[in-house]
C-alpha cells in the first residue's frame, strides 16, 4: 500500500455531551488548532440548540476535510456520565464513506471501552498499516474505499430529474469556476446534493472547490473567499442574502436556480448550452444509463469542447487564446462569450 494512501488522515477528536447537558471537547490525537476546534464544535450537532441528531456530516474547512460521527449513548454501558457523543476525524482526502465506516468502528470501541486509548490504537494501526481490526468492534480497511467510488457515490440522476434544463446553468457555472451557493434547512439533503456537483465538471475531479456545510460566520467567510470558485452549502436561510458570496444561488427546497447580476454576462445561455443541456436531461432521463454513465456522457462532451478550444490556442502566441483570435471563428455570440470565460477558467487567456 502507498504510505502517502494511508498518511491521509491528520486527527481523531471526541467531543461529549454530558447529563447536565454540557458539551466538551474532551481529548484529540495529535492536535488541531483553537480555530479549526472552534470550527468542529460549531459543525457538531451537539453544541446546537436543535434537538435533531445528524449522525454523520463532514465539510472542509482551512484545506482540510472533516468527518463527524454523531452516537446517543444506550445503556447499559460504561460511560455513566454521557449521553451523546462524537468521534471527529480530519483528513487531506474526501471520501465521505471511508471515514464514516471508520469512525463506526471507533465508536463501537469507545461504547465498549470508554477511554480514548483503543481509538488511538485504531488509529495509529490505520495510519501505519491501512487497516485496523477487531472481532467485537469489526473491521476497517483503507483499500475498501477507492476515491473515484466517493466521486461517483452521488446521484447525477436525482438532480436532473428536480432541475431539467436548468442544469446546465450549474454545469456553465462550474465549468467557468464561478462561486455556487445551496441553500436547504436539512444538512443530509445539502451534504447529499452538493457533492454531486463537481463529476458535472468530471475532467478536473476537483472535489477541493467542495464546501457542503457552512456557516455564516466570519472565520469560514473568510476561508471560503480564498477559494476563486466553489460549491458551498448552506443550512441558514439568511444564505440568500448575501450576493456578495455567489454567482449562482440555488434553493433546494425549491427547485430554484439564481444567476447574480453580477455573473449574468459571462452565464448568457446560447445554442450550445441548449444542445449540452439536452444532452444532460437525455442521457439522465435513460433508464438503461447509471449514473456513472450519464457523467460519462457529459464529460465526453466536455472533453469535445476543451479540445476545440485548446485547438484554437495552439493557432495562437505562446497557446494563449485572445478574444480577436475568438471572433476570427465566428461563432454566436453566446457561444464566444462562453469560450472566451472558459478559457480563462482553464488558463488558456492571454491576460
Amino acid at each position: 500500500m502507498a504510505a502517502t494512501e494511508t498518511q491521509l488522515m491528520s486527527s481523531v477528536g471526541l467531543i461529549e455531551k454530558d447529563v447536565n447537558g454540557d458539551t466538551l471537547w474532551v481529548w484529540c490525537y495529535p492536535s488541531v488548532s483553537t480555530e479549526v476546534r472552534g470550527v468542529l464544535l460549531s459543525k457538531c450537532c451537539l453544541t446546537q440548540d436543535g434537538r435533531d441528531i445528524h449522525t454523520f456530516v463532514f465539510g472542509q474547512f482551512c484545506g482540510a476535510w472533516y468527518y463527524i460521527t454523531t452516537v446517543e449513548v444506550q445503556e447499559p454501558t460504561i460511560l455513566k456520565k454521557v449521553t451523546h457523543f462524537a468521534i471527529v476525524v480530519t483528513a487531506k482526502d474526501f471520501n465521505p464513506e471511508k471515514y464514516a465506516a471508520f469512525s463506526r468502528v471507533l465508536c463501537r470501541m469507545y461504547i465498549k471501552h470508554g477511554s480514548p486509548v483503543r481509538m488511538m490504537e485504531s488509529y495509529i494501526a490505520v495510519l501505519t498499516k491501512g487497516l485496523c481490526q477487531s472481532d467485537e468492534n469489526g473491521s476497517f480497511l483503507i483499500k475498501d474505499y477507492d476515491i473515484r467510488k466517493a466521486y461517483l457515490a452521488g446521484s447525477v440522476k436525482d438532480l436532473v430529474a428536480q432541475f431539467g434544463m436548468e442544469t446546465v446553468i450549474l454545469y456553465t457555472a462550474l465549468m467557468l469556476k464561478k462561486r455556487i451557493m445551496v441553500h436547504h434547512p436539512r444538512i443530509e439533503a445539502l451534504l447529499e446534493f452538493t457533492r454531486v456537483l463537481p463529476a458535472l465538471a468530471w475532467h478536473r475531479k476537483d472535489w477541493s472547490i467542495l464546501h457542503p456545510y457552512v456557516h455564516l460566520t466570519d472565520v469560514e467567510l473568510e476561508d471560503l473567499k480564498k477559494c476563486p470558485g466553489y460549491v458551498a452549502g448552506f443550512v441558514d436561510p439568511d444564505a440568500s442574502n448575501r450576493s456578495d458570496l455567489f454567482d449562482v444561488f440555488v434553493n433546494l427546497p425549491d427547485s430554484t436556480i439564481t444567476v447574480s447580476q453580477a455573473a449574468k454576462e459571462a452565464m448568457a445561455m446560447g445554442k450550445l448550452h441548449k444542445d449540452i443541456g439536452h444532452l444532460i436531461v437525455q442521457s439522465a432521463e435513460d433508464a438503461d444509463r447509471t449514473d456513472a454513465q450519464v457523467i460519462k456522457d457529459i464529460s465526453v462532451k466536455t472533453k469535445e469542447v476543451v479540445a476545440n478550444l485548446m485547438a484554437i490556442a495552439d493557432e495562437c502566441e505562446n497557446s494563449k487564446i485572445t478574444l480577436e483570435a475568438l471572433k476570427q471563428h465566428h461563432f454566436p455570440t453566446a457561444t464566444e462569450n462562453f469560450l472566451f470565460h472558459l478559457a480563462a477558467a482553464e488558463q488558456l487567456l492571454r491576460i
